[in-house]
Order: structure tokens, then C-alpha cells, then sequence
């Protein structure tokens, strides 16, 4: 009995969803913090720390500078304003906040870190594949953001999702590079600037490639969802017609 009570909820908590969200949480979490770490070293305004130690032929152009530090304290809150999008609870329970954050997350990429970005796209490290790599990495952002914003508005939600999760994957690119560039250091010998360029394509691409098939995924299963609906709906019209019944029979 007393087991029998408990199996219940047993199942309830190892549900496959709520398992993957909470690992997926946790995961950003992890990130997010790693961001933090690297971000805290640049307060209040240091230009001799981490990786400015190896852009001191740049640091003396105010723009570039200035896109630097846009970009180091923005990216962290776009991460966090972004995620919150994909939370089903946020999203019916707290629509208002739900499109408080999310205008946040837009305005933040489309006007502010996103063209920093892209100013720092010119100026990267690796040559011109890496420069070509960020460049078309913080227009894809600012793309993917403009056209989901547009999306919501035209009441095009599933659009609205879509390219909200294109344009999320792009932001997750400050993550996974960083994870590649781990990888790569502790699996292989390699110059630096060769594992900058492989990083500067494998931060995003393969995200873009995940979130297409997420996408993908998401088409697929309402698909089959509108199949199964007329498939039911057609049997009980057959049960309710007597005549469409007899034909049903016959075929």
C-alpha cells in the first residue's frame, strides 16, 4: 500500500520532461556562472585582464573598446532574459512578464550587443575564416531576433517560436565556445590561433544545425497530432453517420 502510493509520484518526478529541463537548467546555470567568472576580472573598466592581454593593438580604439565592454556585461543578462522564453510556466502564468523579458532579450540583442558584436567580428582572432565566422555569426543574431519579434506581432507564434529558438542558439554560442575551446585544449596539441578558428565555426554551426532539428521536431510532432485529430474525428463521424458507417464497412 505504502508502496503503491508512492509510485505514483515516483513517476510524476522522473518524468522524461521535467528531467530534461531541470538538466538543462542546471546546465545554464553551470555556464552562466563560468560567464560571471570570466566577466567579474573586467569590473570596473580593466584593459590589461584576460583576454585584452592578447588585444592591446585594439584597445586604444575607442569603438572597439567600447563594443568590448557592451558586449562582456550585456551577454551575461541576454542569456538569462533569453532562457526564461522557453518556460511554459512563465509564458501562461506570467504572460506580461513573459513579453517584458522577452522585449528585453530583443532590444538588448538587436540594438546592443548584437552590433557589438559585430564590431568585434572584424577585429577577431584567426584571421579572416574567424572574422568571417563572427561576422555572419552576430548578423544571423540579429536577423533571427528582428524576424521573431515580427513573428509575435503578426500573431504568428508558432514563427515566433522558431526563430526565437534560432536566435537562442546563437546566444548559447558564447557558451559552447567556450566548451569547445575546453575540449579541444585538453584533447589535442594544437596552436592557439588554429583551435581560435575552429572554435570561431563550432561555437554556432553546429547550434544552428540542433535548433533547425529542434524545429524540425517541433513540425513533425504537430503533424502527427493533426493526423491522429482526423483520424478520430473520421471514426466518430462514421459511428454518428450511419450511411458514411456502411461505406466505411464496405471499402
Amino acid at each position: 500500500m505504502f508502496s503503491g502510493s508512492l509510485l505514483p509520484k515516483a513517476r510524476k518526478f522522473c518524468n522524461r520532461r521535467v528531467l530534461v529541463n531541470f538538466l538543462l537548467l542546471a546546465t545554464l546555470a553551470f555556464f552562466v556562472f563560468l560567464m560571471a567568472r570570466i566577466t567579474l576580472p573586467y569590473i570596473p573598466y580593466n584593459t590589461d585582464v584576460g583576454f585584452l592581454r592578447i588585444k592591446q593593438d585594439y584597445i586604444d580604439l575607442d569603438f572597439w573598446r567600447t563594443a568590448f565592454f557592451v558586449h562582456v556585461y550585456m551577454s551575461i543578462w541576454v542569456l538569462l532574459a533569453g532562457f526564461t522564453q522557453f518556460s511554459n510556466k512563465i509564458r501562461t502564468s506570467y504572460p506580461k512578464w513573459h513579453r517584458a523579458l522577452g522585449y528585453f532579450y530583443a532590444v538588448d540583442v538587436v540594438l546592443i550587443t548584437g552590433p557589438a558584436g559585430f564590431i568585434m567580428g572584424f577585429y577577431a582572432n584567426g584571421g579572416v575564416p574567424s572574422k568571417i565566422s563572427f561576422v555572419i555569426l552576430a548578423i544571423g543574431w540579429i536577423t533571427f531576433t528582428v524576424l521573431a519579434v515580427l513573428k509575435a506581432k503578426e500573431g504568428d507564434y508558432n514563427g515566433h517560436r522558431d526563430f526565437m529558438i534560432r536566435s537562442y542558439a546563437l546566444t548559447l554560442s558564447a557558451l559552447t565556445l567556450r566548451a569547445w575551446k575546453w575540449g579541444i585544449n585538453n584533447s589535442f596539441d594544437l596552436h592557439p590561433m588554429d583551435v581560435y578558428r575552429a572554435v570561431a565555426w563550432l561555437g554556432w554551426v553546429p547550434n544552428i544545425l540542433l535548433a533547425e532539428f529542434i524545429i524540425w521536431r517541433y513540425k513533425y510532432e504537430a503533424r502527427r497530432q493533426r493526423l491522429r485529430m482526423r483520424g478520430s474525428n473520421t471514426l466518430l463521424s462514421a459511428e454518428t453517420d450511419p450511411a458514411r458507417s456502411e461505406i466505411a464497412i464496405s471499402a
